[in-house]
């Protein structure tokens, strides 16, 4: 049964993503609990955004999508994903933190939320696409 999920696309990316949105949002959390004091969020956001999108790429090209070849092509269209998405972090942190009063961690926390489905179609039909 569990094979059976494994070669299911969606779940395989559920558990990947699920790694990756954990693995990022705690290069997040530590850079905060680190530095918060001294560094501001948004470069904090910046370093952990280029720690997690290359720690995503791996993941999503060797075990979701499990793509061969143009590696240097595929890399350059999933950085144009995260950099849409990227961008949208950084309007709506600041947004979610200055306007609205909500803490860092928890700003973060449902900016990455929003952003998974978008990934998800993004990554299927542009980083990763079959040709």
């Amino acid at each position: 049964m569990v094979q059976e999920m494994w070669r299911n696309e969606k779940v395989r990316y559920m558990l990947i993503g699920g790694y990756n949105t954990f693995f990022g949002y705690s290069v997040f959390a530590i850079l905060w609990l680190l530095w918060g004091e001294s560094l501001h969020y948004v470069v904090l956001l910046s370093i952990s955004h280029i720690v997690a999108v290359t720690n995503a790429f791996f993941g999503y090209r060797i075990w979701v999508f499990r793509k061969k070849g143009g590696m240097l092509g595929d890399f350059a269209r999933f950085n144009l994903v995260y950099l849409g998405t990227f961008i949208f972090n950084l309007l709506a942190l600041p947004a979610l933190i200055e306007m609205m009063g909500f803490h860092p961690l928890f700003a973060q926390a449902l900016v990455v939320f929003v952003t998974v489905v978008a990934s998800y179609l993004l990554h299927r039909r542009f980083s990763f696409k079959l040709n």
